[in-house]
């Protein structure tokens, strides 16, 4: 079951509608603001938490154990990356990870990952 806990949470302006984006990954942009992350294994700022429009405030949890959606089959431990449409996946080689998984999910499934910054690429 997917909870929340102990998380260190940074309010942004979305750059975009991040209306359909709630447990998703973001990226911190040049402009200051954050927007859906689209590039496969890419580094992000955290994870979205509330469901904002353009402009409106973004609620992004940095670290901490946090619930995000799943993309795919993800074992419990796996190393955590972004696919490109946001979603946690299981990291593949030169992935960044930003978590591991405290439990196991599927597609479309909201699971648990502990969140880290500063993750190293998937070897």
């Amino acid at each position: 079951m997917a909870v929340t806990q102990s998380r260190d949470n940074r309010t942004f302006i979305a750059g975009i509608d991040l209306s359909a984006a709630q447990f998703k990954f973001v990226t911190l942009e040049s402009d200051g603001q954050v927007d859906l992350a689209n590039g496969a294994g890419e580094n992000c700022i955290g994870v979205l938490l509330n469901n904002p429009t353009a402009a409106s405030a973004a609620t992004v949890a940095m670290t901490g154990k946090v619930m995000v959606k799943a993309g795919g089959t993800i074992a419990a431990g796996a190393a955590v990356a972004t696919d490109a449409n946001g979603d946690a996946v299981a990291a593949t080689t030169g992935n960044i990870i930003m978590g591991y998984a405290t439990e196991a999910g599927v597609d479309d499934q909201i699971i648990a990952i502990e969140l880290i910054q500063g993750g190293n690429a998937a070897a």
